[in-house]
């Protein structure tokens, strides 16, 4: 299980008047993910969410609370949490000079997997995202879907218990999109724990069990996306969250 505690991150950035003001990106988040689950993380951009999940995956330290996956903190078990996830966002950036077969080559040599179950893994990574056509190219000359086909293969060579996604449909035309949707899906009934960021509301309604909403760094809603259309009186997640806000905003 993944457990996020009261987690809060604060930055300074300069106000109109140029002088140094604290802000928080992230402020007493807390929620769980259990195996077996996908938990949407939604909100619009500027919500805090990439910020929340660099701190889930270890990238950055909070300034208070605690990430807790399988009983384990970062400050005392950081390589183990690590050779359990996986992080991906859209904007992950890739060695391009590589090939898909060589990155995923160096990430399983990094994550020290056998080499026997590392060529079979490759394989049926290859399959199952069908690289064929392009598993020996370089990944600088594929376009955006195949990279991001990549980006996910690259994820796996290590057999995760967990994923992490940032906005990992973030641009894709809508067959990318659905190749990544059904990998998640796919992963759930493998038992795997995925934390889903997007602000795509529709994709959450079609993939999360529960969804966590936020805005400005806080959490305005968590649920299922049953439960939370019901308290708000509303058909769509969309429109749940403008409820939820007291409409559009003018920020």
């Amino acid at each position: 299980m993944i457990e996020i505690k009261n987690i809060t991150k604060k930055f300074q950035k300069l106000d109109e008047n140029k002088k140094k003001v604290t802000f928080l990106a992230d402020n007493d988040i807390s929620f769980k993910v259990k195996e077996g689950e996908i938990v949407g993380l939604l909100g619009p951009n500027g919500a805090g969410k990439t910020t929340l999940l660099r701190i889930i995956a270890g990238i950055m330290t909070p300034n208070e609370g605690e990430v807790s996956i399988d009983g384990m903190n970062y400050k005392n078990n950081d390589l183990e949490i690590k050779k359990i996830i996986a992080f991906l966002s859209g904007n992950t950036k890739l060695y391009k000079e590589l090939s898909p077969n060589e990155l995923m080559e160096m990430c399983g040599n990094y994550y020290k997997v056998e080499k026997s179950v590392l060529d079979k893994r490759i394989k049926d990574i290859i399959k199952r995202f069908s690289m064929e056509k392009f598993q020996n190219q370089r990944i600088e000359n594929l376009s955006t879907g195949q990279t991001q086909r990549v980006g996910i293969a690259r994820c796996l060579v290590h057999n995760p218990k967990y994923y992490i996604f940032d906005e990992a449909t973030s641009g894709l035309d809508i067959i990318s999109s659905k190749v990544i949707l059904d990998f998640i899906k796919e992963e759930k009934k493998n038992g795997k724990g995925v934390i889903y960021s997007t602000h795509y509301m529709e994709e959450a309604e079609n993939i999360c069990d529960r969804v966590v909403l936020v805005n400005k760094g806080e959490i305005i809603a968590t649920g299922t996306p049953a439960e939370i259309l019901k308290k708000t009186k509303t058909s769509n997640l969309r429109d749940a969250f403008f409820s939820l806000i007291g409409g559009v905003s003018n920020e």
